[in-house]
């Protein structure tokens, strides 16, 4: 029972880890589409760095961490997406 239960844990892991990644980089892709590595340097580098080391993380299948650096990255890159927004909205852009 103890090795079924763990199987699924670590399949249900690789899930969630897939789909917070997924959402993570899609995020990433659009802060960078609008210039948030210029405009929001801080949140958009942090973002990127902790989706490489969640991809790191799940290479090893550590999806628990995994998940939790594709989570810090996805909340990184929508604060990225905010304040590039916000940089365009000040230029008149």
């Amino acid at each position: 029972m103890g090795g079924l239960l763990l199987t699924g844990a670590t399949g249900c892991g690789g899930s969630i880890y897939a789909i917070t990644s997924s959402s993570a980089s899609s995020k990433l892709e659009t802060a960078e589409a609008l210039g948030a590595e210029r405009y929001a340097p801080y949140e958009f580098w942090y973002a990127k760095l902790h989706l490489h080391k969640a991809m790191e993380e799940a290479s090893t299948a550590d999806y628990g961490d995994a998940i939790k650096f594709a989570g810090t990255a996805e909340e990184y890159a929508e604060k990225a997406i905010v304040l590039a927004k916000q940089a365009h909205e000040g230029s008149g852009r």
